[in-house]
């Protein structure tokens, strides 16, 4: 078993990489068996996270310490659509806790995000501690007129990033176009 709290050095791997088991041992651990009936569940229903974006932490020895997730999301006010990235979950093993590693995977995918020059990257939520999410960027300035499909403690609802082109609307999954193939259709071979 490892030594609570004892700093580990960690590195970051693509999310896909790792067991999906392992993942859902781990926030299960972190968030409880019920995490499916969250408000942030029900906000990125039918979505997949974005494979970019959605990474874990592992011990030199290969131990998984840590997961972190984004999923692609809009603020929809029923005729537009401003794109957002939604984080987390951020979960960390019980035995790693509280020694950075939440942090440093937050940081490094807002780095990837930053790095990516993409729009739909430029603005961020989550639900969490404003305390803890403030440091970098977090707040619930922009989200007051934001409705979710769920219950949600309001101070709790942040963003950062790019403004968005309106204030109000509903977040929700946001669809992704389907990857492109070369391959060209039977019909067109017909």
């Amino acid at each position: 078993m490892p030594i609570k709290n004892k700093a580990v050095p960690h590195e970051f791997v693509p999310l896909d990489r790792i067991d999906p088991g392992a993942i859902e041992a781990l926030l299960d651990g972190a968030f409880g068996t019920d995490r499916h009936e969250r408000t942030a569940y029900r906000i990125r229903a039918g979505a997949l996270p974005i494979p970019s974006l959605s990474f874990a932490s592992l011990s030199a020895e290969g131990e998984l310490l840590g997961s972190i997730q984004c999923w692609p999301i809009q603020l929809s006010d029923g005729s537009r659509a401003a794109p957002l990235v939604m984080v987390g979950p951020i979960a960390v093993d019980q035995y790693h806790r509280n020694i950075g590693i939440g942090r440093a995977m937050l940081r490094h995918v807002l780095d990837q995000m930053a790095q990516s020059g993409s729009a739909a990257h430029a603005a961020q939520m989550l639900i969490g501690d404003p305390g803890y999410y403030a440091p970098l960027g977090f707040s619930a300035d922009a989200t007051a007129a934001w409705e979710v499909p769920g219950p949600v403690e309001r101070h709790r609802l942040l963003a950062r990033g790019a403004p968005l082109p309106f204030a109000a609307g509903r977040l929700e999954a946001r669809p992704l176009p389907a990857p492109r193939s070369g391959l060209r259709s039977a019909a067109t071979l017909a």
